[in-house]
């Protein structure tokens, strides 16, 4: 005789099973769902978004950026630049470098540093009253070897923090025996160090920052070809002219005297420029040896040279600086280096 299964327990049996199968197809559907739903996570590695740092300072000669304020004073060095005193030391770490005549055909550099202070510093050459004027717009500690009779009197007067290898031949300033005075005198910054304390004068105290552009402005320059440059301070001696080439690659200029590149002489690092100023100026002849007077004050034309381009703009001396004006602002510059070449007539000056 059949026993008879009772209906609550069948009932009771496919309720399971209805709900075992469910779970399962759950689970497959969950393995092979080919769009699955992501899961919302916390944005903790902050990868699903770019955070980008500035530094919250910059150096107030270059405009690179940096993570704390620099109060270090600027220095300012006569550097030769005649034939018999290149390579030169240290030239390539300043931060601004003024270019002009000193007697006949023959420029000197006025190099200006704040943000990296080279270990030596040379050829020192002698002073001139209008590189000293231009020294002063930077707040700068003056460093030259000698003088020119004005220039004597204005380092003489007091008001003017310097050294002279004059007073400090053989102690602070030595000389190199592989080359002949007048182009063998050096200085170190341990020794300007020294100096200053010495005389009493502070190192501190940061110059006044220089405007420069924005990474969009940068890249958004305009202006005419301007990617070689050439100055003929000397009608019949190459050495004495500068030229500078734009390198597309490093996206600066650098800088040739009758065709070699200017570097470092240890290292044979190149000076790597990010503007050129070239400057029109009055210059007279006031003595027999060639010394000249320049007119850094009436200010009048100039050109702009930034990434391979050229803008005709104007200058101004602003409290000793020659500053570049646009549209009657002044013209902000490309964050990095900057070289001032001071002529006597733009007629000396072509580009391309």
């Amino acid at each position: 005789m059949k026993k008879k299964i009772p209906l609550m327990f069948i009932l009771l049996l496919l309720f399971v099973l209805t709900a075992c199968n469910a779970s399962d197809e759950g689970e497959k559907d969950n393995g092979s769902n080919q769009n699955p739903v992501p899961e919302e996570k916390d944005n903790e590695d902050g990868k699903d978004e770019e955070i980008v740092e500035t530094d919250p300072y910059q150096f107030p000669l270059t405009g690179i950026g940096m993570q704390d304020e620099s109060t270090q004073r600027a220095v300012a060095a006569m550097i030769s630049n005649q034939p018999p005193a290149r390579p030169q030391t240290g030239l390539s770490k300043a931060d601004v470098v003024y270019e002009i005549l000193a007697e006949g055909s023959i420029t000197r550099f006025l190099a200006i540093y704040q943000s990296d202070l080279p270990e030596n510093i040379g050829p020192i050459r002698s002073a001139r009253d209008y590189f000293i004027d231009i020294s002063q717009g930077y707040d700068s500690v003056y460093i030259a070897h000698g003088y020119s009779p004005e220039a004597k009197k204005m380092l003489n007067s007091g008001k003017y923090d310097h050294l002279n290898g004059i007073r400090y031949d053989g102690s602070l300033f030595k000389r190199a025996s592989f080359r002949n005075a007048p182009h063998n005198s050096y200085i170190t910054f341990q020794n300007i160090e020294k100096g200053a304390n010495d005389e009493g004068f502070s190192l501190s105290g940061a110059p006044k920052p220089m405007a420069f552009l924005s990474e969009d402005d940068v890249a958004n320059l305009t202006g005419e070809n301007g990617a070689e440059l050439t100055i003929k301070y000397s009608s019949n001696n190459n050495q004495l002219n500068a030229e500078y080439k734009f390198n597309a690659q490093t996206g600066k200029y650098e800088r040739y005297s009758g065709g070699v590149k200017t570097a470092e002489l240890d290292s044979n690092i190149p000076v790597l420029i990010d503007n050129i100023i070239v400057v029109e100026t009055t210059h007279r002849i006031i003595d027999s040896k060639g010394r000249r007077d320049i007119d850094l004050s009436s200010g009048g034309k100039a050109l702009l040279f930034q990434k391979g381009k050229v803008k005709e703009v104007e200058w101004k001396n602003e409290s000793g600086r020659l500053v570049p004006y646009e549209g009657g602002q002044p013209a902000k510059l490309v964050p990095g280096k900057t070289w001032f070449n001071v002529v006597p007539d733009m007629n000396i000056v072509s580009y391309q």
